[in-house]
């Protein structure tokens, strides 16, 4: 049967059905229903969709419960029999709830005159929204954090706010000055606040007492000067939840059809991206409650005008519509399309079609030749914003660089990768995430997709590329080459086979003998890893995230310092100052923490922690269960000092490495890495004089003694280490910083990196 009979028979189906139908076949708009048969749907101004409920009869279970209110005028929902208000349900999966403010403020003693820290327990269809939702802090002395549970892990993030005078604040910024906000993660379900002050208020008393903090709904608070007051008599602010059903999948869901909740037959199943559980929705052409029998009713398109593009005669489906022509017309009947057509012949249709399918023809070579073009200029774009100008002069005018340094074209490293395959993830990070990949020459090696670099920072970026490209040290990985005409620059490195040294340390499962030798050799190869950065570079070179998870073994477990993905090169003689602490709880310098100031010192005391690391093989930061262990547990710095003052360091030392006879190198060791974590910088030996103290260690038959020998030579004071330990406790708030810095359960940075 050729064209021509198909389209008269297409037409003539249409002109039957137009004969035997009214030119618009629809029905009064259905009254879709929300909730279950004789339960209450409503609450003063709130609706109440099935799945909740006030009653065990009329909500999917007790996750589900509402309670109304009926005191207040008019009545109010709550979640359960608790205080959370709630203001919005939407089926489409989302809350709006009133949630309460954390307070802390002081009289012009600095004492702390009231205060409250509140809570919130979710079940676990109930998480909080990761995009509408920010953590916020407010006030003029003032740092808070945020700590909670995702994904069965314990989770926190803070900020810090400050200010010297209410000038400096302004109208709608919330960058530090006054007002400090962060983002949170996806899966949190369980919310509490701490809110602390750097000096009890008392340098700004006069015009600001009090701190603030509370999770709220972005789009519904906007900072102003007054927060610093009228905020002391606000309660409670807006914030946004996410709710699923149960915790499993759809497809698993599905399997037991009595308690699977998307019940109506043109309903759907699908994961959400926040949650733990699965979400019901209506099919397309269909509205109404997916969670009840029936409760997605055919919508009748042809009764609203913008549902339907029809020019003359719209036929409703069920769950879809199409267009007609009426008698004497002939075409598809769709607006700013073919329409309906008086008369004509099948022979204009065909050249009509032939024209149309000649124009779509040349539009296709036409875009596909504006796509190869734009794609040039768009890569020439990209290039030249993150620097390639000035990384090519860079090349010119240091003929030596090209030995060591390739640009590659984006379309080697998307061959190299798949395409950026996500099979090929080797990792995630703070600064970018990093696949594995292979050249066309059969090289193995790691292309790391960087953040977007910052256009007013791309001369320091290209610099910083172009030195790193020049290290030569068996024990740093080797930066190959970059490719900047993607949107963000690609840097390409060797790879390292053996995963990282915390993986060595803390798994379990492997069955390697991870011997005290081998841990003292590569402790030695990363300490002359460092001194080299600091000192053998043409610019120094500070690593600023000196953690084991950033030392990688090769085939033979010799160690690599990677990640320099913070790391900053300074002029000699100067330290660098930043508003934007960055590293990782843990293992990060307090004196950093506290001035912002980040010196080759930060790097020692990071160290420090790697060797502490190394000998109890514990992690430096608490991964307790329950609240009642991460209460009693003090963070693994503060039992090191414990046991180095009380003279019983084998109480803490790694089982494994107990065993072997090397009790003074134990000792040698301990003794190295106290130096390193004086909290005072100025106190810990540099990185020159660590390398070579542990080199004498591992060479030395007696390394206490050659130990203790340099410890004198670097400092003429000498003390114990009862008095080094009053190092650890300048105040309350020192304390304070430490403990918290080594029991986060996450890797943190005050401004969310």
């Amino acid at each position: 049967m050729g064209f021509p009979q198909i389209q008269f028979l297409n037409l003539l189906a249409i002109l039957i059905i137009i004969v035997s139908s009214p030119s618009s076949l629809s029905a009064t708009p259905p009254n879709f229903p929300i909730a279950k048969p004789n339960c209450t749907d409503r609450c003063g101004n709130l609706s109440i969709p099935y799945p909740f409920g006030t009653t065990p009869e009329c909500y999917h279970n007790y996750s589900f419960f509402v309670n109304c209110n009926q005191t207040f005028n008019p009545p109010k929902v709550f979640f359960w029999n608790s205080s959370l208000e709630i203001t919005d349900i939407s089926r489409d999966g989302q809350l709006r709830i009133l949630n309460f403010i954390a307070h802390d403020c002081y009289n012009q003693n600095g004492t702390r005159v009231s205060s409250n820290r509140p809570w919130i327990y979710f079940p676990r269809t109930v998480t909080v929204n990761n995009t509408a939702n920010k953590f916020t802090v407010i006030g003029c002395d003032s740092y808070g954090f945020i700590f909670g549970r995702r994904l069965n892990r314990n989770y926190s993030t803070g900020c810090t706010s400050m200010c010297d005078a209410k000038d400096d604040l302004i109208e709608g910024s919330c960058t530090g000055l006054g007002c400090c906000q962060t983002s949170i993660p996806k899966q949190v379900w369980r919310v509490e606040f701490s809110l602390w002050s750097h000096r009890n208020y008392s340098n700004v008393w006069s015009f600001d007492s009090c701190g603030h903090a509370f999770l709220v709904e972005e789009s519904a608070f906007r900072f102003s000067p007054e927060n610093l007051t009228n905020l002391r008599n606000v309660e409670k602010l807006p914030m946004v939840v996410d709710w699923t059903i149960g915790n499993g999948t759809c497809e698993g869901a599905k399997r037991n059809a009595s308690s699977y909740a998307c019940k109506s037959v043109n309903s759907k199943c699908y994961k959400p991206d926040n949650g733990y559980g699965y979400r019901c929705s209506c099919l397309e052409g269909y509205q109404g409650n997916p969670y009840l029998i029936d409760g997605c009713q055919d919508v009748d398109e042809c009764q609203d005008p913008r549902l339907n593009n029809c020019e003359r005669h719209c036929v409703n489906t069920m769950g879809s519509f199409h267009c007609a022509c009426p008698k004497g017309y002939h075409g598809d009947g769709i607006k700013d399309r073919q329409g309906c057509i008086r008369g004509g012949s099948l022979t204009a249709g065909l050249l009509a079609g032939f024209g149309l399918f000649l124009i779509m023809a040349i539009s296709f070579w036409s875009y596909k030749i504006l796509k190869k073009r734009r794609s040039k200029q768009q890569k020439q774009g990209f290039f030249k914003r993150n620097g390639g100008l000035l990384l090519q002069q860079q090349l010119s005018a240091h003929d030596g660089i090209l030995d060591n340094m390739k640009v590659f074209t984006s379309k080697e490293l998307e061959r190299a990768t798949d395409k950026f395959n996500e099979s090929r993830i080797l990792g995630r990070g703070g600064q970018g995430t990093v696949y594995k990949g292979m050249l066309t020459d059969g090289r193995i090696v790691a292309v790391k997709k960087s953040k977007r670099v910052n256009e007013a920072q791309v001369v320091e970026f290209i610099n910083e590329v172009a030195i790193l490209s020049q290290i030569n040290h068996r024990n740093v990985v080797k930066l190959l080459g970059c490719c900047l005409e993607t949107e963000v620059p690609l840097l390409v490195y060797e790879f390292i086979p053996n995963g990282t040294l915390c993986e060595l340390i803390h798994d379990d499962t492997t069955g390697f003998l991870f011997s005290w030798d081998l841990r003292l050799r590569i402790a030695a190869e990363i300490a002359n890893a460092l001194a080299y950065l600091h000192y053998a570079t043409s610019i120094p070179i500070y690593h600023r995230d000196m953690k084991s998870n950033n030392i990688l073994l090769d085939e033979k477990y010799r160690a690599k310092l990677s990640d320099f993905g913070i790391s900053r090169s300074v002029a000699i003689d100067q330290t660098h100052l930043t508003t934007k602490v960055k590293g990782t709880f843990g293992y990060f310098d307090p004196e950093y923490f506290q001035t912002g100031k980040f010196t080759e010192k930060s790097d020692v005391y990071s160290f420090g922690v790697v060797l502490v690391e190394l000998l109890t093989g514990k992690k430096p930061i608490s991964n307790s269960v329950t609240e009642e262990e991460e209460d009693e547990e003090q963070g693994l710095i503060m039992r090191f000092f414990m046991a180095m003052k009380e003279n019983c360091l084998k109480t803490i030392l790694d089982p494994r490495i107990v065993e072997q006879d090397a009790k003074e190198e134990h000792l040698a060791v301990a003794n190295l890495a106290k130096r390193c974590l004086n909290l005072n910088g100025r106190k810990r030996p540099t990185m020159r004089e660590v390398a070579m103290a542990l080199e004498s260690i591992r060479t030395s038959d007696n390394p206490l003694s050659l130990e203790s020998k340099m410890q004198d030579l670097s400092y003429p004071e000498t003390g114990t280490v009862e008095s080094k330990m009053q190092d650890l406790s300048y105040s309350e708030t020192d304390s304070f910083v430490l403990n918290r810095m080594e029991t986060a359960s996450s890797s943190w940075t005050l401004n969310n990196d």
